[in-house]
């Protein structure tokens, strides 16, 4: 929980009450690798926070798998527009190695919102991050070429080519294996 704090500070200060309350809801988790987070077609419930280990978002077009995010040590796995939308989502989340994992139940973090202005505030910020992210990466895309796209991966987090499938990689960065393959051989 430490972890989770050390992160969301970085974001905004809470008081001492509010990381109280807070801490009273969060609830820890220790799976094991290969572990469904949010089942696909389902309603997104929790925001995860990733303590240790790795999640993968991804869903399926034409019976093939897209990976569209990939969630290490301290940062947030979350289908964000049924989290939002409270709609079922066609996203998975799923464990890609065995994982320590603390979660904030939606109707519970929305009670506490109601009570603490600085929670309301930590949660609209690591929703206006998530959305940022997303756009960031909408426009990583779009716009930059394979070679960017995988040199960015390489700059924010390198060791996910160690941890996660290189079919996974490939799929998150929007290209073939073989792309990537001939990326790596040039770089």
């Amino acid at each position: 929980m430490e972890k989770f704090f050390n992160v969301v500070s970085a974001l905004t200060p809470l008081s001492a009450d509010s990381q109280q309350a807070l801490a009273a809801i969060l609830k820890k988790h220790e799976l094991r690798k290969g572990h469904i987070l949010v089942h696909q077609n389902s309603v997104c419930n929790h925001l995860y926070f990733v303590e240790r280990g790795l999640t993968r978002t991804y869903y399926y077009n034409d019976g093939k798998d897209v990976t569209d995010w990939i969630s290490p040590e301290n940062t947030f796995a979350c289908s964000i527009v049924s989290y939002i939308s409270r709609k079922p989502d066609r996203r998975q989340i799923e464990l890609l190695e065995p994982s320590v994992l603390w979660s904030l139940q939606y109707y519970e973090a929305e009670q506490l919102c109601a009570k603490h202005h600085d929670i309301e505030h930590m949660i609209r910020l690591l929703v206006s991050s998530g959305l940022i992210q997303l756009q960031q990466r909408f426009d990583d895309l779009h716009f930059a070429t394979a070679l960017q796209r995988y040199q960015t991966l390489m700059k924010e987090n390198p060791s996910l080519i160690q941890r996660v499938p290189l079919g996974m990689i490939a799929s998150y960065l929007g290209i073939t294996q073989e792309t990537l393959s001939r990326i790596r051989s040039q770089v």
